[in-house]
């Protein structure tokens, strides 16, 4: 019948098996297939081509084939019969690679590939030029070509540049900003703009600056905008991201560009109003009218509306558990909120345990890890250590693996570490996951001694280190790390067991090995800083065994080169000996010196070093040292000493030092200090040597 394709039946598998033979023995000696011409049919004269070609699946199934009559044995396998079906339609070969050539679009013999792109070239043009401002934007392009090359243009050249692109750009600024390539312009006009020209590019853009903070690559601009601007610009910026808070954190591109203004530029006033977003749509819709700065704290807002605890709170926690779970955890913004969150939950409360589990959710720890470095997040962290229980606690500190040395450099980073020294329990579990990142695994290494040597001498990597040997010692920690601190140990009085100053034994004595091998072998590096001088007298107070090779390696360099003598002249070298000459630390309250146990007896290991120097000792930079010897207690060869300041020629020699002129001390009359005042009158010389003097007279 006409229109009906006929299919053979085979009505044994013999007969399909020998048919499929012969075919495939016939594909492999068939010639290549001809390039298909478009056909005609009987009842269309335009040609087939591929989307006139529909496949159905149940035409060949794999089982049927065509018959002898579709398929001769002269036909090339896969080709396209000459002869029309009876429908009119064209008979189409089932080998997968013909079918594959069958759908090749035929190749363009209207000309070359060169040809047809240089068309598509032309095309493209065109239509560029075809848009608004297509001029403007195409030469400013090329000024900003010239400008951009910072070195190679001089500086009257840039002026021109300058002067002929703000012509183009004025009063059409929104026309660029919102283009990719446009908008690298406005940013090179910018950074070479002076003041007014500034602000002109910033009251153009006022109203757009969502949008641009929106964009993909306007919201660079936005940063640029205010590196370079004034107060007034930004205040115009800021303003208008109020009441789109919530809607900009969680854009892609937005929520960068606000949390870096928010960071970085907004005035505190400005950050507590953007904050003040995350507690609700109320506080997006109606901001403070009353004069005076916006307090951010979430603790008085509660105080005075009690009533709204309830939404605030679940507003709040929405809105971090949406970032959190978007891995978007990096935001300033984002830390302070968390922070503000957990200080209004009551401790030990279902709200408090659930907020830890938030905090240890991400399995990445990618969370913890940000929270870290910034001073919200670093407290909100210590606050987590210090009211969790055992299993939290190790859990946040397996978060941090690989990580600790990252951790004591940072100016935020530190505060962790020493939350873990003062709430942790487990100290073994303490000095194996802490101390091998601090110090290193092999403490005889070069490499490592190295970096320990640089982290000694670094304001806060030497922190962590130190911490353990002199407690909350003000000479080591800022006002902020004192103050934290002392909110952790009122709270570790309800949460921790051990006893604190067991606690601090036990990891002393787990940290002072690798910290006396480092001052053993390498006294003389640490000697040459301030903050190494503190570091060794921290360390030798603090320590309880093992102490002499690190003792014995301080008072070889007063035998050593000149040079390394030197060193020793320093303010902060003669205060560190004399430290450990009196073998303790002075306490204001008693006004006296309170000695370590066990006595460090680096008295009598100085003396026999400087023995025969020591009236130079008593006259020089470092006369203290020698009456630090006279006051320590347990000092053998006291009385020796005081034998030999008293000999003659020796007092002479200290009458001389305390009566010379000392440096830096003015007699002139009427000379005016800081204020106008009158500076009050200096007595001259060697105070250590007059003390010395009083001493010896006394007796």
């Amino acid at each position: 019948m006409a229109g009906v394709k006929r299919k053979a039946t085979f009505d044994t598998k013999s007969q399909a098996a020998s048919t499929q033979k012969k075919l495939k023995n016939d594909a492999k000696t068939a010639k290549p297939p001809t390039p298909v011409q478009p056909l005609e049919t009987e009842t269309d004269s335009e040609p087939i081509m591929e989307s006139d070609t529909t496949f159905q699946s149940g035409d060949y199934d794999g089982a049927s084939w065509p018959s002898g009559e579709e398929v001769g044995e002269g036909d090339e396998l896969g080709g396209i019969s000459e002869e029309d079906n009876e429908d009119g339609g064209v008979k189409i070969a089932t080998n997968a690679a013909d079918t594959t050539q069958c759908m090749t679009k035929p190749t363009s013999t209207n000309g070359s590939s060169k040809e047809a792109h240089a068309k598509q070239k032309l095309e493209k043009q065109e239509r560029k030029a075809a848009k608004p401002n297509a001029d403007s934007i195409a030469r400013s392009k090329k000024l900003w070509e010239r400008l951009r090359r910072k070195s190679h243009v001089p500086k009257d050249e840039r002026r021109v540049l300058l002067a002929e692109l703000f012509e183009i750009i004025t009063g059409r600024v929104k026309d660029f900003v919102f283009k990719h390539d446009s908008v690298r312009v406005i940013q090179t006009a910018l950074k070479y703009a002076n003041v007014d020209q500034r602000k002109m590019i910033a009251k153009e853009l006022k109203g757009e600056y969502r949008a641009l903070a929106e964009s993909r690559y306007a919201k660079f601009l936005i940063g640029k905008m205010l590196v370079h601007g004034n107060e007034e610009t930004r205040d115009l910026v800021v303003p208008e991201f109020y009441g789109q808070v919530r809607r900009m954190m969680k854009h892609p591109e937005a929520s960068w560009i606000l949390d870096d203004i928010y960071r970085g530029i907004a005035t505190p006033s400005q950050k507590a109003t953007l904050l003040r977003e995350w507690y609700g749509a109320e506080y997006a819709l109606f901001r403070p009218t009353a004069r005076g700065p916006v307090s951010t704290d979430l603790k008085e807002l509660l105080i005075e509306t009690p009533e709204k605890r309830t939404p605030i709170m679940r507003s709040l926690l929405d809105l971090i558990n949406l970032l959190v779970q978007k891995k978007t955890t990096g935001f300033t913004m984002l830390h302070d909120a968390m922070l503000q969150y957990f200080l209004n939950v009551q401790s030990g409360s279902e709200e408090m345990t659930e907020f830890i589990e938030l905090l240890k959710g991400d399995e990445e720890g990618d969370l913890l890890k940000n929270l870290a470095f910034t001073k919200s997040g670093a407290r909100l962290v210590c606050l987590a250590l210090t009211y969790g229980n055992a299993k939290d606690r190790k859990h946040i500190l397996r978060t941090y693996k690989e990580t600790m040395q990252t951790l004591a450099y940072d100016a935020y980073g530190h505060q962790v570490l020493l939350a873990v020294y003062d709430v942790i329990d487990d100290t073994v579990l303490v000095s194996k996951s802490v101390f091998p990142e601090l110090v290193g695994k092999d403490t005889k290494s070069e490499s490592q001694q190295q970096d320990l040597l640089a982290a000694a001498i670094h304001l806060n990597a030497r922190i962590p280190l130190l911490y353990p040997f002199c407690g909350d010692a003000k000479a080591i920690l800022s006002t902020e790390d004192l103050k934290l601190l002392d909110e952790i140990h009122r709270i570790r009085t309800t949460t921790s067991r051990k006893d604190p100053e067991q606690r601090r034994k036990e990891l002393v004595a787990s940290l002072s090995p690798a910290l006396l091998s480092l001052i053993a072998s390498h006294a003389k590096e640490l000697v040459v800083t301030s903050f190494g001088c503190q570091f060794i007298t921290g360390v030798l107070l603090g320590a309880v065994d093992g102490r002499e090779p690190a003792l014995n390696a301080i008072a070889a360099l007063t035998t050593g080169e000149e040079e390394v003598k030197n060193l020793l002249n320093q303010p902060s070298a003669g205060r560190m000996l004399k430290t450990l000459v009196q073998g303790g630390r002075f306490n204001p309250g008693t006004k006296a010196v309170d000695p370590v146990d066990p006595l460090l007896g680096f008295h009598n290991i100085l003396y026999k070093a400087i023995k025969d120097d020591v009236i130079d000792w008593a006259t020089g930079s470092n006369s203290f040292v020698i009456v630090g010897l006279l006051e320590a207690p347990g000092f053998e060869k006291v009385d020796e000493l005081k034998k030999t300041l008293s000999k003659k020629e020796c007092k002479q020699r200290l009458a001389v030092a305390a009566d010379s002129s000392g440096k830096g001390h003015s007699e002139e009359k009427g000379r005016k200090g800081r204020g106008g005042k009158p500076e009050k009158k200096t007595s001259a010389g060697n105070k250590g040597t007059q003390l010395l003097l009083q001493k010896l007279d006394s007796t």
